[in-house]
C-alpha cells in the first residue's frame, strides 16, 4: 500500500506503461507512424487522410476498449463511476477541439512526441499537464471534488 493512495495499483501501472510504450514503438517501428489516439482515430472514422493505413487505424482504435473490455473480464476489474452522459459529451467536445488545435492528443505529445525530444511536444505535454493541475485545484477550492 502507498501513503495517500491507498488503492493503488503500481504494479498494474507499471505492466500498462510498459504495454503503452510497446505499443507506440511498434507502432514506429513498424510503420514510421506516431501511436496518437487522437489522429488514429480521425483515421478510423475518416476525418482524416493522412496516417496510417485506415485499417491499421479502425484496428488500433477498437482495440482499445476491447482490451479494457478483456482485462475487466480477466480480473477483479476496476469499479468505476462517470458523470451525466451529457457532461461526458461536452467534456469529450472540448477535449477533441483541443486536440486538434494542440496538433494531437496525450498519447501523441505525451508518451510518443516526449521520448522523441520533440519541442512542440514537451511544450503541449507542459500545457495540458498544466492545465490538469489547475482544473483539479479549482474543483477543489470549490468544493467540486
Amino acid at each position: 500500500m502507498i501513503a495517500g493512495f491507498p488503492d493503488a495499483q503500481p504494479i498494474a501501472g507499471l505492466i500498462g506503461g510498459l504495454m503503452i510504450g510497446l505499443a507506440a514503438a511498434i507502432m514506429l517501428l513498424g510503420l514510421g507512424r506516431i501511436a496518437g489516439v487522437s489522429g488514429l482515430a480521425a483515421q478510423a472514422i475518416g476525418l482524416s487522410a493522412s496516417g496510417p493505413p485506415r485499417g491499421v487505424a479502425i484496428a488500433f482504435t477498437v482495440g482499445l476498449p476491447v482490451g479494457a473490455f478483456l482485462v475487466a473480464l480477466l480480473s477483479d476489474g476496476i469499479p468505476a463511476t462517470f458523470p451525466a452522459p451529457g457532461l461526458l459529451i461536452v467534456a469529450g467536445l472540448i477535449v477533441g477541439f483541443g486536440t486538434r488545435l494542440g496538433s494531437g492528443c496525450t498519447s501523441g505529445h505525451g508518451v510518443c512526441g516526449l521520448s522523441r525530444l520533440s519541442r512542440r511536444s514537451i511544450v503541449a505535454t507542459a500545457l495540458f499537464m498544466g492545465s490538469g493541475f489547475a482544473t483539479v485545484a479549482l474543483m477543489r477550492l470549490t468544493g467540486m471534488i
